[in-house]
């Protein structure tokens, strides 16, 4: 008979994705102190950026928040869910679809109103529904156009009939403090708003937080400043970094000079080198780029990934971890170092979140 009981056991080696609730709030009330004659409400589409909403959303009404952003019908449903009856005002960005009425007013959702034909189904098919008009100041996405903006500010008594909640625009070079559209923006931000006192009105996003107090207006509009350290040009980052992944150690070898690593044989050994296989891979939002200079952490010690990230495996090297290292130990990602790893990607840290796979197993901080 095998002496079971003797035999040790490895915990299963699966990759872990460590989401810090508590962070998340915090990073919240920076923003309410950065932003102190404003209210704070927070964007949280995709799923609350890839994080869970279900478990993001409640944890931002706890730190206070009481609007929320999203971008789909569903994703409003998700959020509503998520509050379990708590009072909070939810904007769905995609405008007002007849089609979507119904659910818009049994979870009582408010669309964003994007151009003057939703604008007049709304005024015939609901005009008690709340919602929020938004007005395109340059980015040329979504939102009233100038042609349109400037028929609406010639007669605006069209919307008296209305329960105009906000008026929004959305910044496009707010990443970019020295860029002239930000103030060209908030000059015809200004301009609407001035046509429409009384309504709340909204301009920033995350970036846009860090332009001054001019850009505040009376309601922000975080995502990625909640759910990231996202950076700041030219200062130290108010925010702190929410999201971790600890990917357990399969195997270690020794490499020789001359021995290849990973698909398309892409990086060569100049030396005898420690490599340890990892059990995480594109499958799991960790891209396929990070191999052009991405790296993890064992303990504070860089561990630079070498070769092609494939599906489920990564390889990195661990020549500079001074510590024991066997099979079963977690090499992290992310953390304080997601910006650099979406900077070796060619990406950002937004897309890099949305991402995230799921097989991950994910644990929550509270």
């Amino acid at each position: 008979m095998t002496d079971t009981a003797a035999t040790p056991r490895r915990p299963r080696p699966a990759p872990r994705l460590i989401i810090d609730l508590a962070a998340i709030q915090r990073n919240y009330a920076a923003l309410q102190t950065l932003a102190p004659t404003a209210t704070v409400g927070a964007v949280v589409k995709a799923n609350g950026y890839g994080l869970g909403a279900a478990e993001v959303v409640p944890a931002l009404a706890d730190a206070g928040c009481r609007c929320f952003y999203v971008a789909h019908t569903s994703e409003a449903r998700e959020a509503r869910e998520a509050l379990a009856g708590r009072p909070a005002d939810i904007f769905v960005f995609n405008g007002f679809w007849p089609s979507d009425l119904e659910e818009l007013r049994q979870l009582s959702l408010f669309p964003v109103i994007n151009d003057l034909h939703q604008l007049d189904d709304l005024r015939m098919l609901a005009p008690d529904l709340p919602c929020a008009i938004h007005f395109d100041t340059g980015m040329s996405r979504l939102g009233l156009d100038a042609a349109e903006t400037e028929t609406l500010l010639a007669d605006p008594a069209r919307i008296d009939a209305l329960d105009v909640r906000q008026i929004m625009s959305h910044l496009a070079c707010a990443d970019e403090p020295d860029h002239p559209l930000n103030e060209q923006q908030r000059q015809r931000f200004e301009r609407i708003r001035h046509a429409f006192p009384g309504i709340p009105a909204s301009l920033s996003n995350s970036a846009g937080v860090l332009l001054g107090q001019g850009y505040h207006f009376d309601m922000l509009r975080p995502g990625l400043a909640l759910f990231s350290r996202m950076p700041a040009p030219g200062r130290t980052s108010p925010f702190e970094p929410v999201v971790t992944i600890d990917a357990p150690i399969l195997q270690i070898r020794t490499l020789q000079p001359g021995d290849n690593v990973g698909y398309g044989a892409s990086w060569t050994a100049d030396r005898p080198r420690r490599v340890a296989t990892v059990a995480a891979g594109y499958a799991d939002g960790l891209l396929r780029a990070f191999g052009n200079g991405g790296y993890g952490r064992i303990g504070d010690a860089r561990v630079p990934i070498l070769g092609r990230v494939s599906m489920d495996l990564i390889c990195v090297d661990i020549d500079a971890v001074d510590e024991p290292v066997r099979p079963g130990d977690p090499v992290r990602f992310l953390g304080a170092d997601i910006e650099d790893m979406a900077g070796s990607a060619a990406t950002i840290s937004y897309e890099f979140l949305v991402r995230l796979g799921i097989r991950f197993d994910r644990s929550y901080l509270r």
